[in-house]
């Protein structure tokens, strides 16, 4: 008897140790499994809010799209992490996305189960009995010229008659998806709690200036409940073209050709000669005629360069180069990703670092603000080289 009492305490001991008390995401199986064993050895009103907080993570922690991909980007986020660790988490993804939820509050969610059981409950809060849903999209916000700013979208929940549903502590699921012409912009989520859900505030100058068509957008807004998702789109709506989005011109840095080192001839330091070939049967090597010295100062031409970005004389300022990473005019003068979406350039410094027959290098300090009102300091360094008598900018390098 005694021999038998000792396995049994053995075994219990055995199987409480086979317990996890951190999340294994080896697989689903284990993910499911170890969740499951965290949660048993907590209180009824911790493991709710565990469940909340998996929720939580699941839904606004991780960019994935469909449950599948969900779970298995939450495994990736929350392998190897203990209870505590994952409260703290989810306490900081639900304060970056607005949603008023704590792990230290008393259950607001209803009944969550990351793992797909969508039954409805009994006493279930998210099993919200309604027809159809309504949105509204309100201009919001004031850019100085009685414009608006952004958006306000408000999803209501409806019953058969067309009036607001009445509900409270649920936690139902509401995703705002943003279109142009097709494409897709921007996707948001929160969690309604109540119908009197602030909804998604859209700000203009997240959505990119590129890619929205004749200055509309077309939203759609889903609102997931137990027993059904409901969903509904609003189509052309306006915007306010001069605060979308417009991307800092990208400057790529221009490699300099690798060349033969050249020999410098005492009596003409501006000219080069080519090396001395050691073959005996090479031909005698010809000096070339000296290049004809610009005439013009280096720093005029990098000033007058930043004057024609500043006016949008983006012809003249594209004539005053000779840079392949600038490519065609069109290219260096594009609104979105060029010098076309500058709006003003604020010069605060010239200073040449060297100059000679062939080659120069200007550094230049300046204010850029583009056309979204954003100002930028950068430090550049210019290099021009020598085209048949004329200065042209070949390189273009901002420093930290």
């Amino acid at each position: 008897m005694k021999k038998f009492s000792f396995l049994l305490i053995f075994s219990l001991l055995l199987f409480t140790a086979c317990k996890k008390d951190h999340v294994d995401a080896t697989n689903t199986k284990t993910l499911q499994s170890s969740i499951n064993d965290m949660t048993a050895s907590l209180p009824t009103i911790k493991q709710i809010k565990f469940n909340e907080a998996l929720y939580i993570l699941k839904t606004f922690g991780v960019e994935a799209d469909g449950d599948v991909a969900e779970l298995k980007a939450l495994g990736q986020l929350i392998d190897g992490k203990k209870v505590p660790e994952i409260m703290t988490m989810a306490d900081q993804v639900a304060q970056k996305n607005g949603i008023e939820w704590a792990s230290t509050a008393p259950p607001s969610l209803g009944e969550m189960n990351i793992f797909g059981d969508d039954k409805a409950k009994e006493s279930d809060p998210n099993d919200v009995k309604a027809n159809s849903l309504s949105i509204m999209a309100n201009p919001s916000g004031d850019d100085g010229t009685g414009l608006p700013t952004s958006l306000q979208i408000v999803p209501r929940l409806l019953d058969n008659t067309g009036k607001p549903v009445a509900f409270t502590g649920a936690g139902l699921e509401a995703t705002l998806e943003v279109f142009s012409n097709g494409e897709k912009l921007a996707t948001a989520k929160n969690l309604m709690q109540d119908n009197n859900f602030k909804g998604f505030n859209l700000k203009f100058s997240s959505l990119p200036a590129a890619k929205v068509a004749d200055n509309k957008i077309d939203i759609t807004v889903s609102v997931k409940t137990t027993g059904k998702t409901f969903k509904m789109t609003k189509i052309g709506l306006d915007v306010n073209p001069s605060l979308l989005k417009v991307p800092v011109p990208v400057v790529v840095d221009s490699t300099a050709v690798n060349q033969e080192p050249a020999v410098i001839d005492p009596n003409n330091p501006g000219a080069t000669v080519p090396p001395v070939s050691t073959d005996p049967n090479a031909a005698p090597a010809t000096v070339p005629a000296a290049p004809k010295q610009p005439a013009a100062d280096p720093k005029t031409v990098v000033s007058g360069f930043l004057n024609n970005v500043s006016g949008q004389n983006l012809k003249a300022a594209y004539n005053a180069s000779s840079n392949p990473s600038w490519g065609s005019y069109e290219s260096f003068a594009n609104p979105t990703s060029g010098f076309g979406s500058v709006k003003n350039v604020s010069v605060k410094n010239i200073t040449s670092n060297l100059a000679n027959a062939n080659a120069a290098s200007v550094n230049a300090t300046y204010d850029v603000t583009d056309k979204n009102g954003k100002t930028t300091a950068l430090k550049v360094t210019f290099g021009l080289k020598n085209v048949n008598g004329d200065w042209k900018i070949s390189s273009y390098k901002i420093n930290p």
